[in-house]
């Protein structure tokens, strides 16, 4: 028996705070969200605490009478961890652990512990551990409470630095290194899409809410073999593969992390350099799981995330899946009604496959026209929409100009006619 099967499995409460303009039944979905998180890291939940407070308490997040009720609940059932559904300050951690006597965790930490449970890639690793050092060091000084209880006298006194600034010292310099060593999968991004670039493939970039299906339509489109389990972030680390689609245009598809509520911004940050193919994408192919109840909730979590990255108003492929799992198919006709251009699938039988190539098929027509113009600075609404719905190659300046080639879609030529400076080239072939 190895280790991680005779560890004793964690017994923990999930605590969340209705406050501001949440509502009773946003706090409840959150906290199902959150009771799936602990089980993807591996811990049983006993019981779940809500209160309401007009905004989160300085010292506890919660109030200090419920912070009291939660540390007699763990007693009463051997809880050995407190999770928050929201980012805890350093001190609000601190209290509690002392008023609890318990671990405490936030839903950051949560989910920064599956990413380094789940990350398989070097990049994945150095990703994770960052986001992690960055969480970590404005709460060493709650890591170290226990020195604050040790009296002075000979030896600590003098300028030598505290096993605390030690540390704070270290962390920072850790920090440095992996922010270089990420700098440098940057770059080895960029020379890869170059490389694509030069071959004329169009890169498509899967997104959507963890567990809404990315994997298992890479893998029916490409004949891939990509983990696909049934459990929050069961893809972290980003995989490309190519589909040729039956018109026989050749497609780079790229799985993505999937996104979820309350994103820590750390992990945002230090996933840029996976996520920014999302940033860099031609097109996007953004999967719902139609199946879930708050399917649409999720669709705007993906959109917000989208627009953090830079990428909003990329020409996306909407993309329902799951429909194997909806009984009504009223509900699914509805929503192709309300998107137009979207399709329903199911990635796990096929169905509704066709209508997908069809579509993407037909978004990719835009991607293939390529184009070199000269366009005044004044012009901003036109190099907003060409950011939109184009992909720019290359943009420089010369004085009041701006020289840009790009891919842009067949309905934006009249408007770059006057612009163009070698035409546009149609790269069909």
């Amino acid at each position: 028996m190895n280790k991680a099967s005779s560890r004793p499995q964690e017994k923990a409460i999930l605590v969340g705070l209705e406050h501001g303009k949440t509502t009773r039944w946003d706090v409840e979905e959150s906290l199902e969200e959150l009771r799936q998180l602990a089980a993807t890291a591996g811990a049983v939940i006993v019981d779940t605490c809500i209160q309401r407070l007009e905004r989160p308490t300085a010292p506890y997040y919660i109030g200090k009478g419920k912070a009291e009720e939660v540390a007699r609940q763990c007693e009463e059932k051997e809880v050995t961890s407190v999770i928050f559904d929201d980012e805890l300050s350093p001190a609000q951690g601190r209290n509690l652990e002392l008023v609890t006597s318990r671990k405490v965790l936030d839903r950051t930490q949560l989910i920064l512990d599956i990413f380094a449970q789940r990350a398989r890639t070097r990049e994945g690793r150095l990703q994770i551990e960052l986001a992690q050092l960055q969480y970590l060091l404005p709460r060493l000084t709650r890591m170290w409470t226990h020195l604050s209880r040790q009296t002075g006298g000979i030896g600590t006194r003098g300028p030598g630095e505290t096993q605390l600034e030690v540390d704070r010292r270290r962390v920072q310099e850790r920090i440095a290194k992996l922010e270089k060593d990420l700098s440098a999968v940057r770059k080895n991004r960029s020379i890869q899409r170059e490389g694509r670039l030069r071959r004329n493939w169009p890169v498509a970039a899967v997104v959507g809410y963890t567990n809404a299906g990315k994997s298992s339509l890479l893998n029916r489109l490409t004949g891939s073999e990509v983990i696909a389990e049934d459990k929050l972030f069961a893809t972290l680390d980003p995989t490309t593969r190519q589909m040729i689609l039956p018109n026989r245009q050749k497609v780079l598809l790229t799985d993505t992390v999937g996104f979820i509520r309350k994103l820590p911004h750390t992990v945002v940050e230090s996933f840029k350099a996976t996520l920014e193919e999302v940033q860099l994408a031609d097109l996007l192919i953004h999967i719902v799981d139609i199946s879930h109840p708050q399917y649409h909730d999720q669709m705007v979590v993906v959109d917000a995330t989208i627009k953090e990255l830079g990428a909003s108003g990329k020409q996306t492929v909407l993309v329902f899946n799951k429909m194997d799992c909806v009984h009504d198919r009223e509900l699914v006709q509805s929503q192709l009604q309300r998107y137009p251009g979207s399709v329903a699938i199911s990635a796990r039988t096929g169905e509704g496959i066709n209508a997908f190539f069809e579509q993407l098929e037909l978004d990719l027509r835009a991607w293939r026209l390529k184009g070199e113009y000269r366009i005044p600075l004044t012009e901003s609404a036109l190099f907003a929409e060409i950011h939109r719905v184009g992909h720019v190659l290359s943009l420089h300046y010369e004085g009041d100009l701006a020289h840009v080639t790009a891919h842009i879609p067949p309905r934006l030529q009249h408007r770059m006619a006057p612009f163009e400076t070698k035409g546009s080239s149609d790269m069909r072939s």
